[in-house]
C-alpha cells in the first residue's frame, strides 16, 4: 500500500514554499518534488505560474498537512486545485516524481 499524496496547486513558488513549509510543520509528511505550469492565459493570473505542491504520509497527516497549506495559501496569492488521494497506485507515484522544473 502507498503512502497517501495531497495535491495543493497555487499561484507561484513563494506561495507554494509557504505553503509547503506550513502543511511540513503541521503534520507527519515529506515532499514530492514541485511541478510548474505556466498556461496558456497565464497573463489574466494573479501570477502567471502555477506550482504544484505534493505531500506523502498517512491520511490522517497529508489531511493535516493540506489544511494547513491550503490556509496559508489562501493568505497568500491563492489557490488553483486541491485532491488527496488516499492510496495512490504505483504508476501515479511514478507520475509524482516528474517535475517541469526539471526542464530548461
Amino acid at each position: 500500500m502507498n503512502q497517501a499524496v495531497g495535491i495543493l496547486e497555487v499561484y507561484g513558488l513563494v506561495c507554494a514554499f509557504l505553503a509547503a513549509d506550513a502543511g511540513c510543520k503541521a503534520a507527519d509528511v515529506t515532499l514530492e518534488t514541485f511541478d510548474k505550469n505556466k498556461p496558456a492565459n497565464a497573463d489574466s493570473l494573479p501570477v502567471p505560474l502555477l506550482v504544484t505542491v505534493k505531500f506523502r504520509g498517512s491520511v490522517a497527516d497529508v489531511e493535516a498537512a493540506m489544511e494547513a497549506g491550503i490556509e496559508t495559501a489562501k493568505r497568500t496569492t491563492g489557490i488553483v486545485q486541491t485532491h488527496i488521494i488516499a492510496n495512490p497506485t504505483d504508476d501515479t507515484c511514478k507520475m509524482l516524481k516528474l517535475s517541469g522544473f526539471d526542464k530548461k
